[in-house]
Order: C-alpha cells, then structure tokens, then sequence
C-alpha cells in the first residue's frame, strides 16, 4: 500500500468524525496538515531504514562476489595441481554463492525500485503539505470572514430591524412628550416674569430713544 492511499484512509477517518461532530472547519484542516507531517516524519524514518537495510545488503553482495571469485582461484589452483576433485568441490561451492549472488542482487533491485518509488511519494507528499500550509491561513480567513457575514446577516433581519426601528419610534415619541411637558409646565410658571422683564426692556428703549433725540437736537 503507497503512502498516499495509507493516509487518504486516516485523514478520511478523522473527516468523517469531524463531520459527525460537527466540529470546525479550520480544526479539520489543522488536522489533515498534522496528519501529513506525521505521515511525511513516518515515511522518511521508513526510507532511512530501507537505504540501511541497502547499506547491509550491499556489503552482502559484495562478500558473495569475493567469495565466488575466491572459489574461482581456489578450483584453477586445483586443477593445476592436478586436483580434479578439489577443483570440482571449488566449482560447487562456486555455484552456491553465484546463486546467492543473483538472490542478493534481486532483492538490491527491489529495494532500489521501492526508494525510488518513496522518493517520488515523499516529493509530492511534501508539495502538498507546503501547499495546504499556504492554504491553511487563507482559508481560516475566508471561514471568520463567512462566520461574520452570517452573522450580521442574521442581526439584518428583517423582522428583527422592523423591531428596532419600533422600538426607537416609541422612544422617541416619548422624549417628545416629555419635552413638551417640560416647556408646558415653564411657560406657565415664567408668564408673569416674562411681562416684567418685556416692560424694564419698554422702558430701556424709551430711555435710549429720548437721548438719542437730545442729540440730534443739539446738532441743529
């Protein structure tokens, strides 16, 4: 199973328990972007372990090859010394190590074939994770712009609005009738002061106007 279709099935999971829930969009996308750096630290241990196991495996192969060359020595060596029988133990061990050889150098292949094959994983696993992370701030605010919108939206409401608007008009009307009151109980307590002060005001103009007569007089 490649590492895409192993972590496609754990983020599936937990979307779907989050769905159950109900539970916020921005915590789901926190959750696949732990899920791939997880997913991500996981492979790369595995690799490092397979590109080991390599290391080990080659210094296997190796041995195996000096040790089919060393038989090769060994069966030439008896054969010139007229050792037919010697040569042909050499030649047998020979073969079993050149068949140990090819096993080897399978399993190198299949081991080489599977890096690659992690190599490329890891590569696009990676791009993704740096794509969701660039993604992951945009989209939590675009989900606090939408969550605000809805939310004005439903203080605009229409029957909610009309409500306000009510309730402002009574107040309003209220304060109206309260001034009203007010300047009604004023004028009935300051008419008789208003009188007194509309005759001293009389009787100053009166004043003014007989000195301005003087004046004019007194000019001609």
């Amino acid at each position: 199973m490649g590492i895409f279709s192993r972590f496609a099935d754990i983020v599936n999971s937990n979307i779907t328990s989050l769905l159950d829930k109900a539970e916020d969009p921005s915590k789901m996308v926190r959750l696949i972007i732990q899920e791939m750096e997880d997913t991500l630290v996981e492979v790369r241990s595995n690799s490092a372990r397979i590109l080991a196991d390599k290391k080990q495996l080659q210094r296997r192969i190796t041995r195996v090859t000096d040790l089919v060359a060393d038989w090769q020595t060994k069966a030439e060596l008896a054969l010139s010394k007229d050792r037919e029988d010697l040569a042909r133990a050499a030649l047998i061990e020979k073969q079993k190590a050149s068949q140990q050889s090819e096993l080897l150098t399978q399993d190198m292949a299949y081991i080489e074939e599977q890096l690659e094959l992690l190599k490329s994983e890891i590569s696009q696993l990676q791009l993704k994770l740096d794509e969701a992370r660039a993604r992951k701030k945009s989209m939590v605010v675009r989900k606090d712009t939408a969550t605000n919108r809805l939310k004005v939206k439903q203080q605009l409401d229409r029957s909610k609005v009309a409500q306000s608007v009510d309730k402002f008009e009574q107040y309003e009307r209220r304060i109206e009738d309260i001034e009203a009151e007010v300047a009604a109980q004023d004028l009935g307590n300051n008419t008789l002061n208003d009188q007194f002060t509309e005759l001293a005001a009389q009787d100053s103009i009166s004043e003014e106007l007989a000195e301005l007569k003087k004046k004019l007089a007194a000019k001609q």
